[in-house]
C-alpha cells in the first residue's frame, strides 16, 4: 500500500463532512423541505436556486410547487454539500487506486459514464441516465475485484456508494417522498459515514489497539452494531412515514393505552407504488402507532443490550473510557427520544436525537475497528 502521507487527513475531513450532510439532511427533512425543489440535480432549474423577483415568478409557473425560499435554500446546500463530498470521495480512490494496473483510467471511465448520465437525465431520458450511471459503477467494481489492495477496495466501494446516495436522493424528489427511499437515502448516508471512518482509522498511523480481549470484544460491539442500525433504520422509517406523533404526547403508554390498536402489517409495507405524494405520509393511526412502538420495543432491547455492553467495557482494562462514553450517550439519546414525544417533535430535540445516534456509530465502529488481538 502506497498512500499519500496526508490521505488519511483527507479522510477525516471527508468524515466531517460527511457528518454536516447528515445533519443537514435531517434538517432539511424535519423542516419538510425535502420536495422544496422539485427539479434535480438543479432547483427550479438553477444550480443554486431562484433570488431575483422575475426568477420566482418564473418558477411558479413552470412549476407546480410553489417556490419557499428558505426551504429551498436547505434543499439545495445539502445537495451542493452532497456533491462536495462526493468530489473528496473521489479524491480519496484517485489517491488509493493510482499505482494500481489501470488504476486511474479505471476511475477516470467510471466517472465518464456517470457525468454524462447526469447531463442525460436533465436532457433527455431518466431510463438511459440510469443506465449510464449502472455502467459507471460497474466499471468501478471490475476495479474493486481486481485489485488487492483493502484501502483501494474501500475507496472504490465508497465511490461506488456515494454515487448511489446520489441516485437515491434523486429518487426521493421524483418520487416524492416515498418511505423506502427516504429510509434507504438515511441509511446510505450513514453507510458511507460508517465506511469512511473505517478508512480514516485504517489509513492514520498507530491507531491500531491491541489487546487480549480483542476477540470476545470484537464479537460484542459488533452485536451491538447491528442493533444500533436496525434501530436507527425504525427511526429512519418513523421519520419517513412521519410516525413521530403516532401516540400523541404519550409516553411510555402510546394513547393512554401499553398495546394500543396497531397495524403492523400496513406499517411496514415498503412498496407502494410509484405516482403517490408522501407528503405529510399516508397511513392510518393503527399503522403510523405500530411503527412508532417498533421502535419503542427496539430501544428497549437496545438499551438493555448496551447496559451489559458498557458493563463489560468498563470492567475490562482499557475499556473503560469506551464502556463510560457509550453509557452516557445512551442516557442522552434515550433523553432526547423521550423529549421528542412529550414536547411535540420540537426541531432541536428531533435532529439533535438524529445526530447523537450518529455519534454512537462513530463510538461503535472507532472501538471496534481499531481493535487487535496480540497475534493478528
Amino acid at each position: 500500500m502506497s498512500l499519500p502521507k496526508h490521505y488519511h487527513r483527507i479522510a477525516w475531513l471527508a468524515l466531517l463532512l460527511t457528518f454536516g450532510v447528515i445533519f443537514l439532511g435531517g434538517f432539511t427533512r424535519l423542516n419538510n423541505a425535502g420536495l422544496s425543489c422539485p427539479d434535480w440535480p438543479t432547483c427550479y432549474g438553477k444550480i443554486t436556486w431562484p433570488n431575483e423577483a422575475y426568477e420566482i415568478a418564473r418558477a411558479n409557473v413552470q412549476f407546480e410547487r410553489a417556490f419557499e425560499l428558505n426551504k429551498a435554500i436547505l434543499e439545495q446546500v445539502h445537495r451542493l454539500m452532497a456533491g462536495a463530498l462526493g468530489l473528496m470521495v473521489l479524491l480519496l480512490a484517485v489517491l488509493a487506486v493510482r499505482r494500481k494496473p489501470q488504476g486511474l483510467p479505471t476511475i477516470a471511465l467510471g466517472v465518464a459514464f456517470v457525468v454524462a448520465s447526469i447531463f442525460v437525465y436533465m436532457h433527455v431520458d431518466p431510463v438511459l441516465a440510469l443506465t449510464l450511471a449502472s455502467v459507471g459503477m460497474l466499471v468501478w467494481m471490475t476495479g474493486l475485484l481486481r485489485w488487492d489492495d483493502a484501502v483501494a477496495k474501500l475507496a472504490t466501494g465508497l465511490l461506488m456508494l456515494v454515487t448511489f446516495q446520489s441516485l437515491l436522493g434523486m429518487w426521493t424528489v421524483i418520487w416524492l417522498v416515498k418511505p423506502v427511499v427516504v429510509m434507504s437515502h438515511l441509511m446510505g448516508g450513514l453507510s458511507t459515514f460508517a465506511l469512511l471512518l473505517v478508512l480514516a482509522w485504517w489509513t492514520t498511523p498507530n491507531s491500531v489497539r491491541v489487546h487480549a480481549e480483542a476477540p470476545r470484544m470484537r464479537v460484542l460491539l459488533g452485536i451491538g452494531l447491528g442493533l444500533l442500525l436496525v434501530q436507527i433504520a425504525l427511526g429512519g422509517w418513523i421519520a419517513a412515514n412521519y410516525a413521530a406523533l403516532a401516540c400523541g404526547f404519550d409516553f411510555p403508554k402510546c394513547k393512554g393505552s401499553w398495546w394500543p390498536e396497531m397495524d403492523f402489517r400496513e406499517g411496514f409495507v415498503l412498496w407502494r407504488g410509484i405516482g403517490v405524494d408522501f407528503e405529510g405520509g399516508v397511513l392510518d393511526g393503527p399503522a403510523r402507532a405500530a411503527i412508532q412502538m417498533a421502535h419503542r420495543i427496539g430501544a428497549v432491547v437496545l438499551t438493555l443490550y448496551f447496559l451489559f455492553l458498557g458493563y463489560r467495557l468498563i470492567t475490562t482494562a482499557g475499556f473503560r473510557a469506551g464502556g463510560i462514553t457509550l453509557m452516557l450517550l445512551l442516557v442522552v439519546q434515550l433523553a432526547l427520544g423521550i423529549a421528542n414525544v412529550v414536547m411535540g417533535l420540537p426541531l432541536w430535540v428531533a435532529t439533535a436525537h438524529l445526530m447523537v445516534g450518529v455519534v454512537m456509530l462513530f463510538a461503535m465502529i472507532t472501538l471496534l475497528v481499531r481493535l487487535r488481538a496480540p497475534d493478528a
